[in-house]
């Protein structure tokens, strides 16, 4: 088989050499089976805008500040005036969502994975009826891609539950929550039940467990001297509950309802041979599949009490919240993958994670690119749980330059997709996984989440706005724009 180098590749395209100098095949797929989806994923609070518009109310990613690659992101307890918030404006997909479905289309997507803000259906998110201004707009919006031939996958929570279920009820650490979000689902759910088929309950929900991102996905802002490891076992277990009854919810309101969970999947490779870093992985993975086991094995496992003992917290679960675990387990393990790392232990039980595998080139923003671990990962969760899997997240965050016309010669992230997806098709056809569909993030550049800017740029489609939200917010195709559309023509064969 006639190979090149990612060098060469970068070198004749006149691309960015930030793919390593390993040798990558250069040949045509075997494909993905019929049915397979293909598209991308975005969330609405990073590019739908119109934060406060027709009536929706203030989430948690309205708070976010801007911030920069190595500068976090400030959290307020409220918006400031003359403060700078990027997700306030996003790229506007709220008045623009025509236009970037229709790109989506001629892309040939076959799915698009998005989310429907809780805020802009529930504003204060404990309102006794929904904002019909807001279910509107999302009728509009599935109706189109519909219309278009896209089937819509809707995350549910997507780091953008309204800010007052934070600041009057300490978000997920209060079982009242349970609650809230089951009169969200059910609005969904029933509005949009003939719209609607694959569904996911929270997005990247084992990030609960990390220690910089527990605002992001569970609302969680901590006092002095607060139990931090008990707050999350609480507020996780709190939203396993609310998972497991949204899930037996909304098979009620429509049986052919697909509802997965979705986790960040971090690959882990132990950093030597020596049995102390095997075991140190095992240990970075433990909080990972604390949340997989319970949401798809419906109990908290021995790898889930093994992780409590780490944690140091106890947890009691009744017998009435067991059966409701037991009950409503999900459908399929949809996930997020970008990078790996590598894990060691030097003295015990320490545990060192870190992105600086030898092996492996990085991207402008330092993460380790490595589409073999795509394959692990795809491996290790199909092995455990023999579900089917979605990869819902997978992309490259790039410094994209436009040229003299404004077009944006992106080979770098041409090759970083294709290389990823040439593993994800061995991982289907050699290793016999069930893998449902893969959406790239995002398909059109959007505000990172992470820090708040722009130009960390994922997209095939380049929209003009920069860090400081200037710009004309025009969409124009890159390079990949073209490319990925080869590839969904050909189901996955034409690399």
């Amino acid at each position: 088989m006639q190979t090149t180098t990612a060098a060469d590749v970068a070198l004749e395209s006149g691309g960015s050499a930030i793919i390593a100098s390993r040798a990558v095949p250069v040949k045509s797929a075997q494909g993905m089976p019929s049915g397979f989806l293909w598209g991308g994923a975005v969330a609405a609070n990073q590019v739908e805008g119109a934060y406060l518009e027709d009536g929706k109310g203030v989430s948690i990613a309205d708070v976010q500040t801007a911030g920069a690659h190595g500068v976090p992101r400030e959290i307020h307890e409220a918006v400031r005036e003359g403060v700078y918030y990027p997700n306030h404006q996003g790229i506007d997909a709220y008045h623009r969502y025509r236009e970037d479905i229709a790109l989506f289309a001629e892309m040939g997507f076959t799915c698009l994975r998005t989310s429907i803000s809780w805020a802009r259906v529930y504003p204060n998110g404990d309102d006794p009826e929904p904002n019909e201004a807001g279910l509107a707009f999302y009728d509009r919006v599935f109706d189109d891609m519909v219309a278009h031939g896209i089937e819509p996958v809707v995350t549910i929570s997507h780091y953008e539950m309204p800010l007052r279920l934070v600041s009057e009820y300490g978000s997920w650490r209060n079982p009242a929550l349970i609650d809230f979000y089951l009169r969200f689902c059910e609005t969904i759910f029933t509005r949009y039940r003939e719209k609607v088929r694959i569904w996911m309950t929270f997005n990247e929900i084992n990030e609960t467990m990390n220690k910089r991102t527990p605002f992001n996905q569970a609302g969680l802002v901590f006092s002095e001297g607060e139990d931090v490891n008990e707050v999350k076992v609480r507020a996780s277990h709190h939203m396993f509950l609310a998972a497991a009854r949204a899930v037996a919810l909304g098979h009620k309101i429509n049986p052919a309802f697909r509802i997965g969970c979705m986790v960040q999947y971090p690959t882990t490779y132990a950093k030597t041979c020596r049995p102390e870093d095997v075991l140190a992985r095992r240990l970075n993975m433990l909080p990972n599949y604390y949340y997989t086991d319970v949401m798809v094995r419906g109990h908290y496992t021995n790898l889930c009490r093994a992780q409590l003992r780490r944690l140091g917290v106890e947890l009691e679960v009744s017998e009435e919240d067991a059966a409701i675990l037991a009950a409503g387990t999900s459908d399929f393990i949809a996930f997020s993958y970008y990078f790996s790392s590598v894990a060691s232990s030097e003295t015990g039980d320490d545990l060192l994670v870190e992105r600086g595998n030898p092996y492996l080139d990085r991207t402008d923003w330092g993460w380790p690119i490595d589409e073999i671990g795509l394959r692990v990962a795809l491996n290790e969760l199909y092995d455990r749980y023999q579900v089917p899997l979605f990869v819902v997240e997978n992309g490259l965050g790039a410094l994209d330059e436009p040229d003299e016309s404004g077009f944006v010669a992106d080979d770098y992230r041409i090759d970083f997709l294709r290389r990823h997806i040439i593993q994800m098709e061995r991982a289907v056809n050699e290793d016999y996984i069930d893998l449902m569909g893969y959406t790239t993030w995002g398909p059109i550049d959007l505000v990172s989440v992470g820090t708040g800017e722009m130009r960390k740029r994922y997209g095939f489609i380049y929209v003009d706005r920069d860090d400081a939200g200037n710009g004309t917010l025009a969409r124009s195709k890159k390079k990949s724009f073209d490319w990925y559309r080869r590839v969904i023509a050909s189901n996955g064969r034409e690399l």
